[in-house]
């Protein structure tokens, strides 16, 4: 819970000093300025600050970065009806359950990652956004793809539909597999950031201008990524654990590729594919069997002196 935002919300509401917050709180002055600086604050007292600004389970921070409580409700109808179009019309085979937000998480996410891709958000919620989602679908998506805001976010949520599907069919077991150890290294990141990794495949010409920071933040996300999933591929060949495919691909795939390949595998496609990485362990554990094996038949055959192995033999003509 963002401690900043709610002290903020919390005296936009009321309209009074950080003294008189102080003492509806039963707190000190002090204490008000820390909590203005980030330090962290009990559930309690941020429950208690949420019903002061009446802001619900709202994430405080989405409610300031929209302007207010009655934009951030309009943003919410809008990328929950976004995110519901989005997850329909997905095609991987799996569902895309952080854009269902059961956890109330979607909202700040979304507002989150526009944020870093340098989108200043509208001050107001626009005008032309605000209409009935029950009217004629044409009419509506033609508002909708007309908006910059709005098509952006469709756009995240499309790619985020295939990013999610190759995850989970390729990553997610590998990251909670307890003997690997690999969420509190690795695997939180690469689940909780996921969104982020779908804003960064996709295409924003047009859009240049809004999306001011882009580039840099999509090489800081495929850089993250790079390196989790190479935790990740490490680990898992470590511990003998296969990977069905090249978890690095959802780093430098198109999300039409990465929900392409998870579509293969919700369907079976790929039942008795095997990732490279594993025909190069069978290889590996083949010559460590025989190294282990052929000294001891080889001295039961009496042939443990007399033999020399020809190199030249063993090399291309």
């Amino acid at each position: 819970m963002d401690s900043e935002a709610l002290v903020q919300l919390a005296l936009e509401t009321l309209s009074c000093s950080q003294k008189d917050l102080a003492i509806r709180l039963g707190v000190s002055p002090t204490q008000i300025s820390k909590w203005k600086k980030g330090e962290h604050m009990s559930y309690d007292m941020a429950d208690k600050i949420s019903a002061i600004a009446n802001i619900g389970h709202k994430d405080p921070s989405f409610v300031v970065w929209a302007g207010s409580l009655e934009a951030a409700i309009k943003w919410e109808k809008l990328i929950h009806f976004l995110a519901e179009v989005a997850d329909d019309a997905a095609e991987t085979g799996y569902n895309t359950d952080p854009l269902r937000d059961d956890l109330d998480l979607l909202c700040w996410h979304t507002f989150y990652t526009l944020r870093k891709m340098g989108v200043d958000l509208p001050k107001t919620f626009p005008n032309d956004l605000d209409i009935d989602y029950e009217e004629d679908p044409d009419k509506l998506w033609d508002l909708i793809e007309k908006n910059p805001y709005s098509s952006l976010i469709y756009k995240i949520y499309k790619s985020f539909t295939n990013v999610y599907g190759f995850y989970i069919a390729y990553v997610y077991e590998v990251v909670f597999d307890d003997e690997l150890e690999l969420w509190e290294a690795v695997g939180c990141d690469i689940d909780s950031c996921l969104l982020e990794l779908a804003a960064a495949k996709i295409d924003i010409e047009g859009i240049k201008e809004l999306a001011t920071n882009f580039q840099e933040f999509k090489h800081l996300t495929t850089k993250n990524y790079e390196e989790w999933l190479n935790v990740v591929k490490e680990r898992a060949f470590r511990g003998g654990v296969p990977l069905r495919a090249e978890l690095l691909s959802m780093v430098y795939g198109t999300d039409e590729e990465l929900g392409n390949n998870a579509e293969s595998e919700s369907l079976g496609l790929n039942s008795s594919r095997l990732h490279p990485d594993i025909y190069m362990n069978e290889l590996l554990c083949g010559m460590r069997m025989i190294h282990q094996v052929l000294p001891a038949i080889m001295k039961k055959l009496g042939m443990d002196d007399e033999f020399t192995l020809d190199t030249s033999e063993l090399r291309i003509k």
